[in-house]
């Protein structure tokens, strides 16, 4: 990087931070800290709301996901839209939650059930979002030393510390400073500076991926060079993808029911706003704004995968060989630079050296020692020779390696200006996304579990004392967990895996508010349950290399479990293959939320028959009938046709014209031409002809570049 670049990067911080410390000054007390007043309008919603929910670490881990499995898979989730409507159609949970008036998730669990129910439920929610969160500064921190190509570690007065170490306090201390300064009304004006200044930004490195590279001649190509049944166009030809494929799309649609109200991860924004309804116009804003976000990691993954696989960009002195053989040197330094492995590393590194291209000076062309010196030989080195050293470190040594890729990619792809450009927008995702976990998790520590267990309120200044202590407990808690924390998988599937702790959480929230027969005892049993699976999930994952597979093996086990799993997953295949590898655990992370979720639902719904003695009275919870305020309930309505579409999209007698052509574009944008035109009519067509792959890359590009610029 070069000056140009730094200064780049650090006037928009400079302006951000100094908008954050002078908006300090507005806040008065807890509501201020907490909900910025409820002052919030609908612009500010849909901007920094968006800017908040995008994150550093959604980047990389969707071109992750997209460079392990392309986007065909993808075509399938637009089955959300009816999902989606039916929801908004039917206020499924919404509306009913409003009619109990509950003010939190935790105050209904509590009329629902119980208050020792609630507290329990807050642990365990609290417990799963933050380490939910934990990986966030850690992915951040491990980007910018890669992006910044800074050294893996540091000699302080002796001491070897990990640069990483000192990345991750920055990171940390940048986000919990702005949060712990204003609660969320710093965080909201820092955020909605952050999207401001990005917006544009976005479009200059749009028009420059645009200019680098060609559709026909580049991208589509190598998109379409893949073997069958793994295609990244075509969702009729993904039959042998492993982890991100047609089982992966049904789990977040069955799921979808359940984690209705559950999730409270930007908890601060959704109770922001000035009123319920510039509440929903932010949203419909968002959703335009966040088209466009969207946009942009489409198309960073397919200028990542196009540079590294495109043979026209293998060789020079920047090419893909060369990011390849960075990124495995790298890496190895990252995870084994610590002295104890000094022999093994250099032994490591000296086989790496020996493939790595040598380019003449005259002609810039590469002059290599390996025959073919791609991403496959160096990874597959580092990592055999790692095993030998390490299983668990090789393991953690292949994550890395795939989820630093894009950052070494870019680092060497773009051009001066544009690099800093790249690395301030990455930087403000990083501290948006941050401070508001931080915020949200922080709060719901205080507000559900030590304000009830107390059982008498604090002081106003005793309250805000503490939500700080909360945001600091959450970040010196991340920087712990990353700090020592190995990375074995996907960081997706360390989403799913983490948030299962809590998957019974949505079962107890959305069969409490439907079903008569949920029991406190029920309650507990799903919430307990799911939680074991996905504890006893991260357990096998983490521990699967260094002993229960070498336990198997050396007890004369491993043939009867691994003939178990293969005959369990068979009917099920190929989208679910459990084969035993002395490398991974065999079950992935969805599949073990899935089971979590199951074990929950299963529980929750016999434990309830087994101990329910007297049906538990919704109508009284929800005001309804005799229990309504003026003892009768409300008149069954006549729906006409024009009632059922304004209902549809939610209309309301509070939507002005204006709001109306927002709310009527999106509805048609989103479910007109993006369900019945983008999903319906391709799967029609297909029943009768076949489209060829090249027809999927020409639907995508329309589809996903065009339509979306």
């Amino acid at each position: 990087m070069f000056w140009i670049d730094y200064v780049i990067i650090f006037i928009p911080l400079i302006v951000m931070i100094s908008i954050s410390l002078y908006s300090r000054k507005y806040v008065k007390g807890v509501s201020d800290f907490l909900t910025a007043s409820r002052v919030a309008g609908r612009y500010v919603i849909a901007v920094a709301g968006g800017e908040a929910g995008l994150g550093l670490i959604s980047v990389i881990a969707l071109v992750e996901v997209y460079y392990t499995s392309g986007f065909g898979y993808g075509f399938w989730s637009k089955l959300t839209a009816p999902l989606a409507m039916f929801f908004a159609l039917t206020g499924f949970c919404t509306y009913r939650f409003r009619e109990t008036r509950a003010m939190t998730i935790g105050q209904l669990l509590e009329m629902r059930y119980s208050r020792s129910f609630r507290i329990t439920a807050a642990f365990l929610q609290s417990a799963s979002g933050i380490l939910n969160y934990a990986i966030f500064p850690a992915v951040g921190a491990r980007f910018l030393v890669y992006y910044l190509d800074l050294p893996t570690y540091l000699n302080l007065f002796g001491w070897h510390f990990p640069t990483f170490g000192l990345m991750l306090l920055v990171c940390i201390g940048v986000a919990a400073g702005i949060a712990c300064l204003g609660g969320q009304i710093t965080i909201m004006v820092s955020d909605c500076v952050q999207g401001i200044i990005s917006y544009p930004l976005y479009m200059i490195l749009i028009i420059y991926f645009f200019w680098k590279f060609s559709w026909g001649q580049d991208i589509l190509p190598t998109l379409l060079a893949r073997p069958a049944g793994q295609s990244f166009l075509n969702p009729y030809d993904i039959h042998h993808l492993r982890d991100f494929n047609l089982f992966y799309v049904f789990v977040g649609l069955f799921s979808s029911f359940f984690s209705r109200l559950s999730w409270a991860g930007c908890q601060g924004y959704s109770a922001a706003a000035k009123s319920p309804h510039e509440q929903k116009m932010g949203g419909l804003l968002g959703s335009w704004r966040g088209g466009f976000s969207t946009m942009m990691i489409v198309v960073i993954a397919l200028v990542v995968y196009t540079y590294m696989n495109e043979p026209r960009f293998q060789p020079g002195p920047t090419g893909a060989n060369t990011v390849n053989c960075q990124l495995a040197r790298k890496t190895l330094s990252d995870i084994a630079g610590a002295p104890r492995y000094d022999v093994q590393r250099k032994a490591i590194l000296g086989k790496l050296d020996h493939a790595k291209p040598r380019f003449d000076t005259k002609t810039r062309q590469p002059v290599t020692r390996s025959a073919n010196p791609t991403v496959d030989n160096y990874r597959k080195v580092a990592t055999e020779e790692l095993r030998k050293v390490d299983p668990k470190l090789a393991q953690t040594f292949g994550t890395i390696h795939t989820q630093m890729l894009a950052s070494l990619t870019m680092r060497e792809m773009l051009p001066i200006g544009i690099t800093g450009i790249f690395a301030v927008l990455m930087i403000f995702l990083m501290i948006s996304t941050d401070n508001t976990y931080m915020h949200s998790w922080g709060s719901i520590l205080i507000q559900d579990i030590v304000l009830p267990l107390r059982g008498k309120p604090f002081t106003p200044e005793q309250q805000l004392r503490l939500l700080r202590c909360g945001i600091l407990f959450v970040g010196l808690f991340a920087f712990v967990f990353s700090l020592f924390f190995a990375q074995l998988d996907y960081i997706m599937m360390f989403f799913e895996i983490t948030g299962a702790i809590w998957v019974g959480g949505g079962t107890v929230i959305t069969l409490g508010l439907y079903w008569r027969k949920g029991t406190t005892a029920g309650a507990f049993s799903g919430l307990i349950g799911g939680a074991f699976i996905a504890l006893g999930g991260m357990f096998c994952q983490h521990r699967w290399v260094s002993s229960i597979y070498p336990w198997l093996e050396r007890t004369g086990n491993l043939t009867g479990f691994s003939n178990f799993l293969t005959a369990v997953s068979k009917p099920l295949n190929p989208y679910i293959v459990w084969t035993v590898t002395p490398y991974k655990f065999p079950v992935n992370s969805r599949e073990i939320a899935f089971l979590g979720l199951l074990t929950a639902i299963g529980l929750y719904v016999v434990i309830s028959l087994l101990t329910c003695r007297k049906p538990f009275n919704l109508e009284r919870m929800l005001h309804r009938g005799i229990y309504s305020d003026d003892g009768i309930g409300k008149p069954v309505e006549k729906i006409d046709i024009i009632k059922f579409c304004k209902g549809l999209i939610g209309i309301t007698p509070e939507y002005t014209t204006g709001d109306k052509v927002l709310a009527w574009s999106v509805f048609i944008w989103s479910f007109i031409y993006g369900f019945i035109g983008c999903f319906i009519v391709p799967v029609v067509w297909n029943l009768f002809y076949q489209w060829p792959a090249s027809w999927w890359g020409n639907y995508f590009w329309f589809t996903s570049l065009f339509m979306a610029a």
